[in-house]
């Protein structure tokens, strides 16, 4: 694999995600550290569709050297505990989503497929070379968590752990009833 370089494994092939530093077995992708703009009321229920019985939103923002970001968000209207908030980098040049960070809820287990753990409780995915290099996707990896046990608090722990900072509230809408 050529340095500078984070391969991800997917059942159709590999996709190429261009990176500016030299991976080691022991870091992950550093885009989660890099600064992101966000507004609080991005993340509100409301802005959430409803499809196939799930709430959804994806929210886009620019990172602070440019890079395109999605989040993510997914919610269960049946069961409360089946929600995920995903933090993903478009890949350079394409309509790909490399997910770097994923806050899953406690509606499944997980099981890490190199190390045979098992989790069946809130967890948090994370992008590893290590499983790349396996062959498995970018965020196989994951390790339970207690910082979280709602939709809105996985928000908030994505918030704190990923670099985004509040740019403050967004215009009011002229089109709002007083």
């Amino acid at each position: 694999m050529p340095m500078g370089v984070w391969v991800c494994g997917s059942k159709g092939g590999k996709r190429v995600l261009p990176h500016p530093h030299t991976p080691t077995p022991k870091r992950t992708i550093i885009f989660p550290e890099w600064p992101k703009p966000y507004h609080r009321d991005w993340f509100q229920p409301s802005r959430m569709s409803v499809r196939f019985r799930h709430r959804r939103a994806d929210i886009d923002t620019t990172g602070a050297k440019g890079n395109q970001f999605v989040v993510k968000l997914r919610k269960s209207e049946i069961n409360p505990l089946d929600f995920s908030v995903i933090l993903g980098v478009i890949v350079p040049g394409t309509n790909m989503v490399f997910r770097l960070r994923r806050y899953n809820g406690k509606s499944h287990q997980h099981k890490n497929k190199l190390t045979g753990d098992t989790i069946y409780d809130f967890h948090i995915h994370t992008a590893t070379l290590r499983y790349q290099q396996n062959g498995f996707k970018e965020d196989t990896y994951a390790e339970q968590t207690d910082r979280y046990s709602t939709l809105a608090g996985a928000i908030n722990c994505m918030i704190d752990d990923c670099a985004f900072h509040d740019i403050g509230p967004s215009l009011p809408s002229l089109f709002k009833s007083p």
